[in-house]
């Protein structure tokens, strides 16, 4: 899922690095925190003051996955965080204990989050191997300042050079719109969650450029030197 905050043009220049274990509850509290007010975190959990006790455990879930096989990227404050992992030919299962973990997490609302769950795995793509944003988040009260933005460009630039695809949910029409502004177009048709919001699946492939040489490093650096 990502959100939809981000310009459609680029603003001013941010500072994006890689995001390590010490990092994984603050960023997990800063996508609780974005993703909140989104419809499919409402049609997962309808009640309010669940929904903000039992998500930021939810996307500790994730921000660990990632960690673990892929890259967190966020900003010098924390102030953000965009979820990538890399995925083959065919997407690999959830990681060990997802399903004993998620149902302690989300309690009487586990059937919604095993369909969200079917519904994203219907519709992830096969068969190329590609990343995934898995998550794009910018704490509320630094939405809008183009650090969404500056997240997504630091990653494109690598997986460009890479000439590596990108693939997103994204959470509502106005991020579908978004995106496709930053080279994305739809895959497929809509996410229908059941009785609920649409999400769309979206597509990015690399644009034209050389691959890089062995020698050559990923430009985000981490977060702790």
């Amino acid at each position: 899922m990502t959100t939809s905050d981000m310009p459609a043009a680029r603003g001013a220049d941010h500072v994006i690095v890689r995001a390590d274990e010490a990092d994984i509850e603050v960023l997990s509290q800063v996508v609780a925190d974005a993703f909140f007010p989104l419809a499919p975190c409402r049609w997962l959990i309808p009640d309010g003051a669940a929904r903000r006790d039992i998500l930021p455990a939810y996307f500790r879930m994730y921000v660990e996955h990632a960690m673990a096989g892929g890259q967190v990227c966020t900003t010098p404050d924390r102030s953000a965080a965009a979820l990538w992992i890399p995925v083959g030919t065919e997407p690999e299962g959830p990681p060990g204990g997802y399903s004993e973990r998620l149902a302690a997490i989300t309690g009487p609302w586990l059937d919604r989050f095993v369909a969200l769950d079917a519904e994203f795995d219907r519709h992830h793509p096969a068969g190329t191997a590609h990343h995934h944003l898995a998550i794009l988040a910018v704490r509320p009260d630094r939405q809008g300042q183009g650090i969404g933005t500056a997240l997504l460009d630091a990653r494109h630039a690598v997986l460009d050079e890479q000439a590596v695809p990108a693939y997103l949910e994204a959470s509502d029409s106005g991020t579908r719109r978004i995106y496709l502004r930053h080279g994305y177009t739809d895959h497929g048709t809509p996410i229908q969650l059941p009785e609920g919001p649409l999400m769309y699946p979206m597509w990015r492939e690399p644009a034209p450029g050389l691959r890089p040489s062995a020698d050559d490093a990923d430009p985000i650096p981490p977060a702790r030197m």
